[in-house]
């Protein structure tokens, strides 16, 4: 399994970093506890000329001046005041791109993501969805800012390839406020696998 490098966040393209992100891994190190999944759903969003993004129009705000920082940081955020959901920041400083990681595929450290979200057994919920992501993987708004080639949270390829069958792409969910941008068929996710979110209506 190796670490993406940073040359892999600071390409100019979001939409077709998203699609390479399908089948990494995505790995957290809480004082030695390791959690990680294979990405099976996410979003890309791009920056200043896309009505669905935190930087649309080129807004900044504390919250969201990450997205302005070189690629190859985690960007968490808190939505609805109760979920904290993560995203990869790409490409280069002043271009606010992120990638939102919707749904892993559970690997390693099953029984700690029981223990964080409360479940009593494996099922398809556990890491179904941003929110439930971030809680399985313990990642909360705390981590933004956190360098994605450290050791506390990194993604990483093993090799691990998806057949082009299975490779889908959709509009993104829950951007009805983005006009046409809510259009862009900018989600991209495995067909079949139970762990996908969901599809937009």
């Amino acid at each position: 399994m190796k670490k993406l490098e940073f040359s892999f966040y600071q390409r100019q393209n979001v939409v077709q970093i998203a699609k390479e992100l399908l089948g990494k891994i995505l790995v957290t190190n809480w004082n030695g506890i390791i959690t990680s999944g294979r990405i099976v759903e996410c979003e890309a969003y791009a920056g200043a000329i896309d009505k669905a993004s935190h930087a649309s129009a080129g807004r900044r705000t504390a919250r969201n001046e990450i997205m302005y920082g070189e690629g190859g940081y985690a960007y968490v955020y808190l939505c609805y005041g109760i979920h904290h959901l993560f995203n990869v920041v790409t490409n280069s400083k002043e271009i606010p791109h992120a990638i939102l990681i919707r749904a892993l595929d559970p690997l390693e450290g099953i029984e700690e993501m029981l223990l964080r979200t409360n479940k009593k057994k494996l099922d398809y919920t556990l890491t179904r969805g941003p929110g439930n992501v971030s809680k399985a993987l313990g990642i909360s708004t705390k981590h933004t800012g956190t360098s994605l080639l450290g050791k506390k949270i990194f993604l990483a390829d093993d090799g691990a390839k998806f057949s082009k069958k299975v490779l889908a792409a959709s509009p993104r969910i829950g951007v009805d406020y983005a006009g046409k941008d809510a259009l862009l068929p900018y989600r991209f996710y495995i067909k079949g696998n139970p762990f996908v979110s969901g599809k937009p209506r």
